[in-house]
């Protein structure tokens, strides 16, 4: 029998739930650290060991599916055709070291490139933000109604503060002058939980000038079926196979930001 979507997705949430129990655990305990590509891109053996997690309960129970992942434990893929599981184990791996809290378990779940599935899981919370296409947003099974769209000068974005001060960046000026034109800023150090809040309405645009399909993946579900607009900032449709610019609001303001402050395209 053909597993539907609503099944996967009741599957994804038992192991999303188990693999913060163990992350919770993890805290307890010392744990090995190290550095990625510079000193602030860390990861630590939890990472490896919830995304090994992920992959092998997926390759045991769903064989013919495919996965990607921020730690590699599988080979790069090359095409989305299929099924394809896209995992970042814990997205604000800095706050899982610095803070123990703020940071998050994102599983996206996509069929030949088309979001259907999408899961945001604040360990530390307990809040579990969910989607499947077609059924709607919810939050711990609370159905969510489409938040509102506010114009920019009422909007508080979610930006990191370093790129803000980037002069190398192409965009930064572009990104102060959006700071500096809405309500307020915030930086909470997961992209997938600062998704989560766009298509909640805790926040009302998350902006950011690079990031991976791994940390945009399960939020991108979400936000669709909020109603909101996940894209480029040149509008293009994100990539779940490169890194890039992203950009998530409710259409009005995302049309602000896109035509008014960030059409000059991706960053270098």
């Amino acid at each position: 029998m053909e597993t539907t979507w609503v099944e996967l997705e009741r599957q994804a949430r038992a192991w999303i739930v188990e693999a913060g129990d163990a992350i919770k655990q993890a805290l307890h305990r010392p744990f090995h650290i190290d550095a990625k590509s510079g000193p602030n891109d860390l990861v630590t053996d939890v990472d490896k060991s919830t995304e090994s997690f992920f992959y092998d309960n997926i390759v045991a129970t769903y064989p013919t599916h495919h996965f990607l992942g921020e730690e590699g434990i599988a080979d790069r893929l090359d095409t989305l055709d299929g099924i394809v599981w896209i995992i970042d184990p814990i997205d604000g791996t800095m706050n899982f070291v610095h803070q123990k809290r703020n940071f998050a378990i994102s599983v996206g779940i996509y069929e030949n490139g088309k979001g259907k599935v999408g899961l945001v899981y604040d360990v530390m919370s307990g809040e579990l933000f969910h989607a499947i296409e077609g059924v709607g947003f919810f939050i711990n099974d609370r159905k969510q109604s489409p938040a509102k769209g506010n114009e920019l000068a009422q909007s508080v974005i979610g930006i990191n503060g370093n790129w803000l001060v980037k002069d190398n960046l192409p965009i930064q000026p572009d990104l102060v002058d959006i700071a500096k034109t809405c309500r307020g800023t915030r930086s909470y150090g997961s992209a997938a939980l600062e998704m989560a809040y766009v298509a909640s309405g805790l926040l009302d645009a998350y902006i950011s000038p690079k990031l991976s399909p791994w940390d945009y993946a399960g939020g991108a579900v979400l936000l669709q079926e909020a109603g909101c607009k996940t894209t480029r900032f040149n509008g293009e449709a994100l990539s779940l196979l490169e890194r890039g610019s992203i950009v998530a609001a409710k259409p009005s303001l995302h049309e602000t930001l896109v035509s008014t402050y960030l059409h000059k395209g991706e960053s270098t």
